[in-house]
């Protein structure tokens, strides 16, 4: 699986242990920056990480900000995106299963290490559930995306 990641300099450190985690799993990594923990805007880092896994030059992205909230505002306004703020295991998991999230996003602030390990290798292991009321429902985020109704969608 091809993954993109990216955080900001908050996120920084994080994201290389992370980058190390799933390279040792036998991702293929995009590092979207940054590379250093200088001052930066979540945005920048956000926009091409989301875009590569919009445009599937990616099968999932990785980010991680101090809060992980811009990270998750920023991505989830790129279209065909549905990233998911996830501080434990089991809203990972929950975000792949019910939602079909293809971006994590994480608080390098509010996480230990060992958390956001578990939390990434829960979240890749996780798949959607793909039928029923789960897949009706991200269809219907799709539609909000197009800006219909999704009260008005069929099936």
């Amino acid at each position: 699986m091809k993954i993109s990641i990216a955080s900001d300099h908050r996120g920084y450190a994080a994201k290389e242990k992370i980058i190390t985690l799933v390279g040792e799993m036998g991702h293929e990594i995009l590092d979207m920056g940054v590379h250093n923990t200088q001052s930066c805007d979540y945005p920048d880092m956000a926009y091409p990480a989301a875009m590569a896994v919009s445009q599937g030059q990616a099968d999932k992205g990785i980010l991680i900000c101090g809060s992980g909230i811009g990270m998750s505002i920023s991505a989830n306004k790129v279209s065909g995106i549905r990233a998911a703020l996830c501080h434990d295991e089991l809203s990972a998991q929950m975000s792949r299963r019910h939602n079909d999230a293809n971006v994590l996003c994480m608080a390098s602030d509010v996480l230990g290490e060992e958390l956001m390990r578990r939390i990434v290798l829960s979240w890749l292991a996780t798949d959607f559930e793909g039928n029923g009321r789960h897949l009706r429902r991200v269809k219907k985020i799709a539609c909000i995306e197009q800006g219909k109704d999704p009260g008005t969608m069929n099936g």
